[in-house]
């Protein structure tokens, strides 16, 4: 199936992979997360990289970038971020536009703080699909406890503009959303979201479930998880903040475009085995690590426990159906799933 009939018909595409799971993918990635920085400018406290160094920084050198991409001649869908600040990156406008040029769809994660006016016209120009931009605060004082710095005034006015500024001229990409990370000090203020990016022009809201490992970063913490032991008080949250959407026209989903109450249940015990990743998607780091989702950096510690190859050691043919990948698939299928995985589907979306 090609890049541009699976991006109007994924639920066929991976129907063919649920057919055919196994040790071995017989079709490359459909998609690639490449991290193109791993360097931020806030402290999240939901963030792995604030509490530990997972690579040496590093920026996604022009050469590692293109060497992955050219692989994958067909790729229907690429992500520039990982656990870093994308607009940090000075050549990510020559990246956007490398790939829209074969008519892949596009998008990156970003914190807001760097969305500047006198940027706005060449981010369009780059025929970006999406911009997704993580407030996960309605509020400063909130915004301060969870980012670490004191931003929130200066990113809610200038993504404001940009959406203006879009509308001004007329185009109609890149789609811009809000996301905000359901965690108990958040998840009342779903409403108040709501209604902030009706007041910024911003027609779509998400809802993105917290990721933590056993030990737990910060504010990422089993306790402060809002999954598996979802309230009524924070589920009349979710009714209300979905009111509030449809008062104001506004889109309200979840990770995987769920609905956001489903999307804080709990799947099947064995959810890991759904999970088609390792048939659809590589992950790279900065430094061109292969992981096996966007997901693992935030699910245990030590990149080591779970790479799965190198892309400037070996080509992503190598890597794809290598012995460490191969072995992971098989792992992921039986009842004793690699440790980045065993709680996925259980703590976060699938």
């Amino acid at each position: 199936m090609s890049a541009a009939t699976t991006l109007k018909d994924p639920r066929r595409y991976f129907e063919e992979i649920d057919a055919r799971r196994n040790e071995i993918a017989d079709a490359p990635p459909i998609c690639l997360y490449l991290e193109v920085t791993n360097r931020c400018n806030l402290l999240c406290e939901t963030c792995p990289r604030t509490f530990e160094t997972l690579e040496p920084p590093a920026d996604m050198s022009w050469d590692l970038f293109t060497r992955i991409v050219d692989q994958v001649p067909n790729v229907g869908r690429v992500v520039l971020h990982g656990v870093g600040e994308p607009m940090l990156v000075k050549a990510l406008p020559d990246m956007i536009r490398y790939l829209k040029e074969r008519g892949t769809y596009v998008l990156f994660n970003t914190n807001g703080t760097l969305m500047q006016p006198k940027r706005f016209q060449a981010l369009i120009d780059t025929g970006l699909d999406e911009l997704r931009v993580s407030l996960d605060a309605a509020d400063r004082e909130t915004y301060l406890k969870v980012r670490g710095k004191d931003y929130f005034g200066r990113i809610v006015r200038d993504v404001g503009r940009f959406v203006a500024f879009k509308k001004a001229v007329g185009a109609t990409t890149p789609r811009v959303s809000l996301w905000l990370t359901g965690l108990r000090e958040t998840i009342e203020q779903l409403p108040a979201f709501v209604r902030l990016a009706a007041e910024m022009g911003v027609t779509e809201v998400h809802l993105q479930r917290l990721v933590f490992d056993e030990e737990g970063y910060g504010m990422a913490r089993a306790d402060l998880s809002l999954f598996e032991s979802t309230q009524a008080q924070e589920m009349a949250a979710i009714a209300e903040a979905e009111a509030v959407g449809r008062e104001f026209g506004i889109t309200l989903d979840a990770s995987g475009a769920t609905e956001p109450g489903a999307s804080l249940k709990q799947k099947d015990e064995r959810a890991w085995a759904t999970c088609r990743r390792p048939w659809s998607l590589m992950y790279f780091t900065a430094h061109g690590r292969a992981l096996p989702c966007c997901i693992a950096p935030f699910s245990v510690r030590g990149y080591s426990h779970y790479t799965l190859g190198d892309a400037t050691q070996a080509t992503l043919r190598e890597i794809w159906n290598g012995e460490a990948y191969r072995n992971f698939r098989t792992t992921l299928l039986s009842d004793k799933p690699p440790a980045p995985c065993k709680n996925c589907g259980l703590r976060w979306s699938l």
